[in-house]
């Protein structure tokens, strides 16, 4: 744990030690050139300015303290070069600062830079699948830590990321925009426009989200690159992490129910309602996104979910080379079982059962520890959500320890008008992981 604290330390303040190398270079060079000219400039000039200051002391100070005067007139001139050295510097640094961020108040830039080091030498983590489930995490993760990857599912193909998809031929935006706006660093008002979805009256704009049709504009701009164009809405809402799609081609799902019927595409499996025996990628052998591969072999910690199981969760792993890079990774692996259950997807589903539907479809062991929430809704929520064809995730704790895997169970769930984990709850169990 120290070995992976220093090395982590070392690696977020290269920056900084490079720029101070840079300044002690600079320091060595001046004093080196200073020495080599020191006879024919710098030696002159300072014995003319010392026989000046003598001649202007001693006309009101007695000859035998003449000395001993200069003396505290050359401190007294160090003092105050250093004093106004240090602010003009601090002056410099305010101004550049408030220029390149208004928003930032004088008194916070001190507080800002602290806890930017810290998170910046935060453990490294990477989180995987889509939807709700997967933003909500990263609310919570991104309070600990910086070095987030959020490796996020690409086969939506209902809404605006669906008409986006079939209109530009690009990946569907819509579980990348959630990830860019939960570890958003930007103002309240970039990130509500992000989120912001037209309405009916907004003609052929209805049900678009202005995210998605701001990815969208990127990706045209970027010339059909959409990795460029996570990476510059990254850089406008200054996220704290990075987002990585699964894959950056574009692919479906396929899923064979218990009836043996066949049914193609997110938002029809989710429809059909059927009980789903396995399910697939269509093409099934896309190529693996190098970063995400490269994060999982690099991270300190392994989140898996929450999120729909069948839509979210498991199409990411079905993604080929994830499976793998999971399987050989060091890092603790944690998969986060929902809360609550998901209409035609894991209707009165247990949280073992969760477990189960991963293991049928990945068929390799991609985690350790299983996250079942404890606590129980009240009754008025529970009857809401019954009408919608939703139920509580009864945590079956003995089941799942029985097939081998490590629980751990809390209160995790956060409770409104809608039942969802707490992010910052779920996000400091998590990483209390790396203190085993």
């Amino acid at each position: 744990m120290t070995n992976r604290r220093v090395r982590t330390l070392i690696a977020q303040t290269r920056g900084l030690q490079m720029a101070i190398g840079w300044t002690l270079v600079g320091i060595l060079l001046f004093l080196v050139g200073s020495a080599l000219s020191f006879q024919v400039v710098i030696r002159p000039l300072l014995t003319g300015l010392n026989v000046l200051s003598r001649n202007l002391f001693a006309v009101v100070v007695p000859k035998d303290q003449l000395d001993l005067a200069t003396h505290f007139l050359g401190g007294a001139f160090l003092v105050l070069g250093l004093f106004f050295l240090i602010l003009g510097i601090r002056q410099f640094v305010l101004h550049l600062i408030r220029t390149l961020n208004p928003a930032l108040g004088e008194a916070k830039v001190g507080e800002v830079y602290l806890r930017r080091q810290k998170l910046a030498q935060g453990p490294r983590i990477v989180a995987l699948g889509g939807g709700t489930g997967l933003s909500t995490l990263l609310r919570g993760l991104k309070v600990h830590t910086s070095n987030i990857t959020a490796i996020v599912t690409v086969t939506d193909d209902g809404g605006s990321s669906g008409r986006l998809s079939q209109d530009m031929g690009m990946i569907p935006p819509g579980d990348i925009r959630n990830c860019l706006v939960a570890l958003a660093d930007a103002e309240k008002a970039m990130t509500d426009l992000f989120q912001h979805r037209f309405k009916k009256e907004a003609g052929s704009l209805s049900g678009h989200s202005m995210g998605n049709l701001l990815i969208a504009a990127l990706v045209d701009q970027s010339r059909g690159d959409f990795e460029k164009a996570v990476d510059m809405a990254s850089n406008v809402l200054a996220i704290r992490g990075r987002v990585v799609p699964s894959t950056l081609e574009r692919v479906g799902l396929r899923a064979i129910l218990d009836t043996g019927e066949e049914i193609c595409g997110e938002t029809a499996i989710v429809k059909a309602g059927g009980k789903i025996r396995r399910i697939y990628l269509e093409p099934p052998d896309v190529s693996p996104q190098q970063a995400a591969l490269d994060a999982i072999a690099q991270a300190d910690l392994i989140c898996i979910g929450p999120g729909s199981v069948y839509t979210s969760v498991i199409p990411t792993l079905l993604v080929p080379g994830i499976t793998e890079a999971l399987r050989t990774a060091r890092a603790p692996r944690a998969y986060i079982c929902n809360v609550m259950t998901q209409p035609g997807e894991s209707d009165e589903f247990a949280a073992s059962e969760h477990v189960t539907a991963v293991q049928v479809n990945v068929e390799k062991r991609v985690f350790d520890y299983v996250v079942v929430n404890t606590a129980m809704p009240s009754s008025e929520l529970l009857e809401r959500y019954l009408k919608e064809g939703q139920h509580f995730v009864e945590p079956d704790i003995d089941r799942i320890r029985a097939t081998g895997f490590r629980v751990i169970q809390g209160d995790f769930m956060s409770e409104s008008n809608v039942v969802r984990h707490d992010p910052m709850r779920l996000a400091a169990r998590l990483i209390a992981l790396l203190q085993r």
